[in-house]
């Protein structure tokens, strides 16, 4: 496989608190790439630095060009999308009006607003009603789709699952396999070692800042000291 999106001794801060020390990752062309963790280790920040949101150093790559200090909407732009913790949707525009917003501007999409209501049936219920009366579920399943309307290549995740029901989060995980039938690579971040470990292709695990672990999601589940130390609540 070849590396889509590369992450080199990337160091991130909050004013003079120094949060990640020298992070390597690499997501490849069609992978699933889970980065797990305990709460407050750094994985949000991962992302957020890679997105331009937080101030760091190091190397990031994107289809080996060298991004790190470029803006969000610039990284977008290159085909990158991020969705992050919270359900971030526009609360008074419709699910429709959401997912035109998201819409690529110029040129072909392997998206339409047609995909996003055959994958999230929920949504095309629900299409002519203003985002912020929906469900934590619905919300989470527009911001997802949202992010999707602008093609990217490559989408980082945080948390999709956190407080949905159990069917939700098995559509959800059912959407992510489907990402990457249509050639989208995904970073998840994720709590629920089940669904990670399951749809996973590759499994990081983070501590104070750093990669603790890199492999298979088989080889993270014969690991127990791995598990003991950076997973076990």
């Amino acid at each position: 496989m070849s590396a889509l999106f590369e992450i080199q001794n990337l160091h991130a801060y909050y004013g003079k608190s120094h949060v990640l020390h020298g992070v390597d990752l690499v997501v490849n062309q069609g992978e699933i790439v889970s980065l797990l963790g305990r709460n407050g280790v750094g994985r949000s920040t991962t992302v957020k630095a890679a997105m331009g949101m937080v101030e760091a150093t190091g190397s990031l790559r994107f289809k080996g060009e060298e991004c790190l200090g470029l803006k969000t909407f610039e990284l977008a732009q290159k085909g990158v999308a991020y969705v992050a913790e919270g359900r971030d949707v526009f609360p008074t525009l419709t699910v429709a009006q959401n997912l035109l917003l998201g819409e690529k501007r110029t040129g072909q999409s392997r998206w339409n607003a047609d995909d996003m209501y055959r994958l999230f049936p929920h949504l095309k219920a629900r299409q002519h009603v203003a985002a912020g009366v929906l469900s934590g579920g619905e919300q989470q399943m527009l911001a997802l789709c949202r992010s999707l309307m602008g093609d990217p290549d490559l989408i980082m995740i945080d948390e999709p699952t956190e407080g949905l029901a159990p069917q939700i989060v098995a559509l959800v995980a059912e959407f992510l396999k489907e990402l990457v039938k249509r050639g989208v690579s995904v970073l998840l971040i994720e709590q629920k070692l089940d669904i990670a470990l399951k749809i996973s292709q590759r499994v990081y695990v983070m501590g104070h800042g750093k990669i603790v672990f890199e492999g298979s999601p088989q080889t993270l589940q014969s690991d127990v000291a791995i598990h003991k130390e950076w997973l076990a609540v």
